[in-house]
């Protein structure tokens, strides 16, 4: 009995589970990596100290260019936050208030004072497999 409950648990799972494919290019520089940071819940967004992210992934950078796939992803609705670590703390490391290094969010060309992210804004539905571009801002 415990293996055809696990057989069903490992088939349902692996069903009704997804792939997330992210890019991200024109970086301005090869220096350190790019940390991909995925969201799942509302009001998860902003996240400066990266707290609140579901899954978090970090990936090498060449020709100014870094992607990373999230793989078994339920179906659900989802954000991606990502970071040009060029120093690889882990934090967004600012001036005067505003960062130093890139960041970028999904479905965000621009990122600024007046356009501030929200979850709302920056999620998209996850129900097949899938890729998307997410343009770096740099200040």
């Amino acid at each position: 009995m415990k293996k055809l409950l696990y057989l069903t648990t490992f088939v349902a799972s692996t069903m009704f589970s997804y792939e997330l494919t992210v890019h991200v290019e024109n970086l301005r520089n090869n220096k350190g990596d790019v940390q991909f940071s995925v969201y799942n819940k509302p009001n998860s967004l902003p996240d400066e100290k990266f707290q609140k992210f579901y899954k978090q992934k970090r990936a090498n950078i060449v020709n100014e260019s870094s992607t990373i796939t999230f793989q078994n992803l339920p179906k659900g609705t989802y954000a991606v936050n990502i970071l040009h670590d060029e120093n690889k703390n882990g934090k967004i490391d600012k001036g005067f208030m505003l960062p130093v290094e890139g960041v970028g969010l999904s479905n965000y060309s621009t990122i600024n004072l007046f356009n501030r992210p929200n979850f709302k804004d920056a999620s998209f539905l996850l129900d097949k497999n899938k890729s998307i571009d997410i343009k770096i801002n740099y200040f």
